[in-house]
């Protein structure tokens, strides 16, 4: 079933839930679709009026800034040992390569790289914990969760509802692309990053040759 004709079949409260819950699960650490299910009810909010798209909104902002914390503070906790439990668990996603490029944007980029990696899919997951492990000062996680969250989370749903409310005449048709075009924008950002992070695990895993002793003449 089409997963905003799913959405349309349960009652608004349980939509508001079902948004913060499945963001902040992905926010947490669990590969979840959170976009896509964000896409979907921002669209169906457009279509009709029993869904306030400023509760809608306020409840994915809140499942990602909560989301994040808790995997943070899990991370925190958990060290290194957690991303091995997690690379087993999910090896597709917490891949060695894909923590290798994650750990390297967060030593390059610091606490711009938990408000950033907020809008690519994959880096999502990993922002909470990675930054736990990391042992990044919560304040500085705080203030990226809070402006990250606050930005993709209200910004996406502002935007999708908005789109839906002008286009309303020809919203079936474009409800259907729209999700189309979020699921390729979120593959393609998964095969960019899985490049990247291939190069930078091998960048991590190949040693850089020890420079060959220069001869001294007596």
């Amino acid at each position: 079933m089409h997963v905003q004709e799913w959405l349309e079949t349960i009652p608004a409260v349980a939509v508001y839930v079902l948004v913060g819950v499945v963001i902040g699960l992905e926010s947490l650490g669990i590969p979840l679709p959170g976009e896509i299910v964000l896409v979907s009810s921002a669209l169906l909010a457009s279509q009709h009026g029993d869904i306030n798209p400023y509760v809608l909104g306020a409840c994915a902002v809140a499942g990602a800034i909560i989301g994040d914390s808790i995997g943070y503070a899990i991370g925190r906790k958990g060290g290194r040992p957690l991303l091995a439990w997690l690379g087993k668990k999910f090896p597709k996603h917490f891949s060695e390569a894909n923590i290798a490029l994650a750990e390297r944007s967060f030593q390059k980029w610091g606490m711009w790289a938990v408000f950033f990696g907020r809008f690519i899919a994959l880096l999502r997951i990993f922002a909470g914990p990675l930054a736990g492990v990391l042992q990044m000062p919560y304040w500085k996680f705080l203030i990226a969760n809070v402006f990250g969250g606050i930005l993709w989370a209200g910004g996406t749903t502002a935007v999708i509802y908005s789109v839906g409310i002008v286009a309303e005449a020809w919203l079936k048709r474009f409800s259907w692309l729209g999700l189309v075009l979020a699921v390729l924008i979120g593959v393609a950002s998964m095969l960019i990053v899985k490049n990247r992070a291939k190069k930078a695990a091998e960048r991590v895993e190949t040693p850089e040759p020890e420079p060959e002793p220069v001869a001294v003449a007596d």
